[in-house]
């Protein structure tokens, strides 16, 4: 669950969410979000949006500071994205793998952690194999946390700059359907999203077979198809999920062959969407899988634009979180 410590933080005074007030010191998840703690996020983000375009890609929001990267699965694009995000705020930033710590001589992840903090560390950012790995660490440091992937649980930043990606192109959030298609069971990336879109009043709706769209993600608030071609007519946006191969235990559908034929996006399929439709991917995409390439890299999909959107996403976070963390410590 996330942090729900109350305080005096930093206050935007523009964009939707004026004077609204971050109390969160760390970011979990966003299944506990208010709809204005999500917009506020938004709005900071697109702040910091124009900095990727400057000359000189900085701004001292962070300087001085120091974030890590602990990392205990593998990752290129998110660790990068936080690693370029925490940089563009002028912090100095430490980039730790699991693989080479020492958790893999039997020390604990806590033990990790609290002896990275003493070296003065700022903000954590910490992707783990293991639901709950975030809540519990910070309950045991005193710097920030950032989630960047608990297990299949929660990847709250994913979540909002899909949140962010999909506001800036259609203009609104309210109202939309929502289709996120692929390994549902196994995704932290839809349960995040479910929890962000369905707060902003967005219908969303999962698609993939059986084995791999438990009937219990009903009780989150979302309506499950296995008919893509069903579907599709009906929605604003798709955000087709990879197949994690690497999570199944047995085989979920009879070959990949079938698979792509019944949830694949391919451009045959495509003209059953609406001529607006948006294609959403959070990657890495296993193209002739989940996706075509003439869909990918065409002009429905909104993937690079994810990308980009994540540095500014991820730069609001790091910046609210800290500033929260300032004013619990009353500096």
């Amino acid at each position: 669950m996330a942090d729900k410590t109350t305080t005096t933080a930093v206050r935007r005074r523009s964009g939707r969410s004026s004077g609204f007030v971050w109390g969160r010191k760390h970011l979990l998840g966003l299944e506990d979000l208010e709809p204005a703690e999500l917009l506020h996020v938004l709005d900071t983000a697109a702040g910091f949006k124009s900095v990727s375009t400057r000359s000189i890609k900085k701004v001292p929001a962070l300087r001085g500071k120091v974030v890590v990267n602990l990392f205990f699965e593998d990752s290129t694009r998110t660790r990068t994205s936080f690693t370029l995000s925490a940089q563009r705020l002028s912090a100095d930033v430490i980039d730790f793998t699991g693989k080479s710590s020492s958790v893999n001589k039997g020390e604990t992840l806590v033990d990790t952690a609290r002896n990275i903090e003493a070296m003065g560390v700022d903000i954590m950012v910490l992707r783990h194999a293991a639901a709950g790995a975030p809540h519990l660490l910070a309950r045991k440091v005193g710097c920030s946390v950032v989630n960047a992937g608990d297990g299949a649980h929660e990847h709250p930043t994913q979540g909002l700059l899909d949140l962010f990606t999909i506001r800036e192109i259609k203009k609104k959030v309210e109202g939309l359907t929502v289709a996120i298609v692929g390994d549902i069971a196994h995704s932290r990336v839809a349960r995040s999203n479910i929890f962000a879109l369905r707060k902003l009043g967005a219908r969303i709706i999962l698609v993939g077979p059986r084995t791999l769209v438990p009937d219990q993600m009903r009780q989150l608030g979302a309506e499950i198809s296995h008919d893509l071609d069903a579907v599709l007519p009906a929605c604003d946006v798709v955000n087709m999920l990879r197949i994690q191969f690497e999570r199944l235990q047995s085989a979920a559908f009879p070959s990949v062959e079938e698979y792509s034929r019944l949830f694949g996006l391919h451009a045959e399929r495509l003209r059953l969407a609406r001529p607006d439709l948006l294609v959403l991917h959070p990657g890495p995409i296993n193209r002739g899988l989940e996706l075509d390439s003439a869909v990918a890299d065409g002009p429905h999909s909104g993937i690079l634009r994810q990308v980009t959107n994540g540095l500014a996403v991820r730069m609001a976070v790091l910046y609210l979180v800290h500033q929260a963390a300032l004013a619990v410590n009353g500096k």
